[in-house]
């Protein structure tokens, strides 16, 4: 699919008033040879990896600039030049080089090769790793607020994609969440963290990221977080690599009245992203919720889907 050649990241970033031109941050060499004996599918999936590693350097680089460009839903989809420009020096700058490099040595070895653009569907490898399959439907409890009445939020596995899957939500729209566990699209009204998370989520890793109320933009959680325990889990039936991420921060609301501290816990699969449990504690209303799995329905043969499926954004 074309659009994983490409990455959603920051038009333009001020980083302390200074900017250095992408011509500046040169790609570090890699050799294509290294890749000669890879299948197609391997070189797409390293590919898609190489990509995912270099947003979450993007997303880091906003995150400590404070621009806070992605949280005002200005991102969009650039080309690598200007990913390059976005930091002029530092650790950051070293690895989109690196990550850069070797992106171009494995489009080299593809083009070499003769490999066809990769399509929207994940390698069978990748598939065998998902541990879901198509008209599965997730089901949780809901409960907002630790007295408050339970009710059940379902998820229905619509479509496996190589960035990650999509879900049809009972009774309301559609949902997208990346391998990382971002939920990256939601219907109004719904939570969504977009770049919380990021692909490299072991044991006292650091992340940040917003939680917003999608369609409210006044509902936003600027949040912080650290991997604090993994490891395989059974939960609801099937097995996962689980990790623990410790969540703190704030929402502004009522600038009169300052900021209101959230706090909890996100606990996603490391193979696929699939939101296991999610704890938000606050005296914000929109951000007291406790959401697990509990348990995963087969798909049903017979059944249609739990809504219409609308066409799905950029194709």
């Amino acid at each position: 699919m074309s659009n994983l050649r490409l990455l959603p990241v920051l038009a333009c970033l001020l980083l302390q008033g200074c900017i250095t031109r992408s011509t500046e941050v040169r790609a570090a060499v890699a050799d294509a040879a290294e890749f000669a004996a890879w299948s197609c599918v391997r070189i797409d999936d390293e590919l898609d990896e190489v990509q995912h590693q270099a947003a979450d350097v993007a997303y880091s680089v906003d995150a400590q600039a404070g621009n806070n460009i992605l949280a005002m839903g200005l991102g969009v989809m650039v080309f690598w030049p200007a990913m390059l420009a976005m930091r002029p020096d530092g650790l950051e700058a070293a690895d989109l080089a690196r990550l850069k490099g070797r992106f171009d040595a494995l489009s080299d070895a593809a083009r070499r090769q003769g490999c066809v653009p990769a399509g929207d569907t994940p390698s069978a490898a990748r598939a065998a790793t998902l541990a879901l399959s198509p008209g599965e439907s997730l089901v949780y409890e809901d409960r907002i607020g630790p007295r408050g009445a339970s009710r059940q939020w379902v998820l229905q596995v619509d479509a496996l994609r190589r960035g990650g899957l999509d879900y049809l939500l009972r009774g309301s729209g559609r949902v997208l969440q990346d391998h990382s566990g971002n939920i990256v699209m939601a219907p109004e009204g719904e939570l969504s963290w977009p770049h919380l998370l990021r692909q490299d989520l072991r044991l006292g890793a650091v992340t940040a990221g917003d939680i917003v109320r999608v369609g409210d933009p006044y509902a936003r959680a600027r949040m912080r977080g650290q991997v604090v325990a993994v490891g395989p889990q059974t939960v609801a039936g099937r097995r996962f690599d689980v990790a623990v991420v410790e969540l703190f921060g704030d929402t502004e609301r009522d600038r009169e009245a300052g900021f209101t501290r959230v706090d909890g816990a996100i606990v996603v699969d490391r193979n696929n992203g699939v939101l296991l449990r999610l704890d938000l504690r606050s005296i914000d209303p929109g951000f007291s919720l406790q959401r697990r799995l509990v348990r995963v329905d087969a798909a049903l043969p017979d059944a249609g889907p739990l809504i219409h499926s609308p066409a799905r954004p950029g194709g």
